[in-house]
């Protein structure tokens, strides 16, 4: 693998990242996104200071030979640590918990960092090495140590990842198992990286020469490995806010119907709230409805119960079930009551008889908008209210 190779998925990481910062800004507090935001960090940085070009510069910027590969290896641990807290945050529970169990793991391998650079400090490495560290000095005291220590710390994040996430993913669906099955196939590729690294490192070890395993066969999985975990991560996310988007502009439109009718009733000359065009739906949503339940209020008046129990009766005799009835019935009300009030109030229902639309959240107004476009129960109504407001 060139350079290339590896700065293309850390521009990728880089991309996501400036695409959280703004959310990280206001939502600081937020362990679940501060453990994304970190974990895109951490992914840029192990593909720029894994690409042989970074190697070579970092070890002529510090003036020590071979210095990158323990850095490298620190980068990778907190890498796999960083994954594993972000595991437990997204998978939730008690958060005194949460917070137990990452500090368990953030101590642990903050203890094998820490002994990485003190075994590479320790060792000798005086001949620089770009792409076969690991096995030019298996059998190096102290450094070949350390690159057993990287690679079975490695290691055992791996298989805990492969372990949660597979079972997490048999209790859970939707995006959330998309992902974490995405993971798992991330990982099955970071484990087949260790698996070829120790392999060529046991071989050295005992005398035998596996170096192509570790050379050529293991950067590129660990790259492909990395890569999809950390989309393993970050696409469920996304796309579950994409889905809650799309499934609020479908509300703001499908509320269309309904708000239209009742600001037919709203007094002429005092403006409505204007958003600006980047305001996001669901503030749309929550304005259309608030709108709605003022014209409800406007209407208050002119409701007539005889309207929606007739409507109620027509619509389960033909066949509606109880939740889409009352939605019709209330669709029908609110029809007769916008032309009771565009025309002659005193067809309006009886003061005593005050009615009021007990719609809880969008999913009823939605109801009721939809049944105020299509129902054919609700367009009699509005017909035999618009003769009756316009009188003989």
């Amino acid at each position: 693998m060139n350079g290339q190779d590896y700065y293309i998925p850390a521009v990728a990481m880089a991309i996501s990242l400036v695409f959280k910062l703004p959310a990280l800004r206001t939502n600081w507090r937020d362990p679940l996104l501060r453990s994304v935001c970190f974990l895109l960090l951490l992914a840029g940085s192990v593909f720029t200071f894994a690409a042989p070009p970074t190697i070579e510069a970092v070890n002529r910027w510090t003036g020590i030979t071979n210095f990158s590969a323990p850095w490298v290896y620190c980068l990778m641990t907190a890498f796999s640590a960083s994954c594993l807290v972000l595991l437990l945050n997204w998978r939730g529970g008690p958060a005194e918990d949460i917070r137990r169990v990452s500090r368990r793991w953030i101590t642990g391998y903050a203890v094998v960092i820490v002994v990485i650079m003190s075994l590479f400090a320790l060792g000798s490495a005086p001949v620089e090495r770009l792409r076969d560290f690991d096995t030019h000095y298996a059998n190096t005291p102290y450094i070949g140590a350390m690159i057993g220590l990287y690679l079975v710390a490695h290691t055992v994040a791996a298989m805990t990842m492969v372990a949660m996430c597979w079972r997490w993913s048999l209790q859970v669906s939707g995006w959330l198992r998309s992902g974490l099955v995405v993971i798992v196939c991330g990982y099955a590729f970071s484990l087949t990286y260790d698996a070829a690294k120790i392999s060529a490192v046991v071989a050295r070890w005992t005398g035998h020469d596996l170096d192509d395993l570790s050379t050529y066969v293991a950067p590129p999985l660990a790259a492909v490995g990395a890569l999809i975990s950390a989309v393993g991560f970050v696409v469920p996310l996304l796309c579950q806010r994409m889905s809650d988007s799309l499934h609020a502009w479908s509300t703001y439109r499908r509320l269309g119907t309904l708000w239209h009718e009742v600001q037919r009733t709203a007094p002429a000359g005092i403006p409505g709230v204007r958003m600006s065009w980047w305001s996001p739906a669901e503030i749309r949503v929550i304005q259309r409805e608030s709108d709605i339940h003022d014209g409800f209020l406007r209407l208050g008046p002119c409701f007539d119960r005889r309207h929606r129990d007739l409507a109620y009766e027509r619509a389960r005799a033909d066949g509606e079930d109880e939740v889409t009835a009352r939605a019709v019935a209330d669709a029908a009300m609110v029809a007769a009551a916008v032309r009771a009030d565009a025309g002659d109030p005193e067809t309006a229902g009886d003061e005593g008889e005050r009615v009021l639309i007990t719609a809880e959240g969008a999913r009823d107004l939605v109801r009721i908008s939809h049944a105020l476009r299509y129902s054919p129960v609700v367009a009699a109504a509005r017909r035999q209210a618009a003769l009756a407001a316009t009188g003989p």
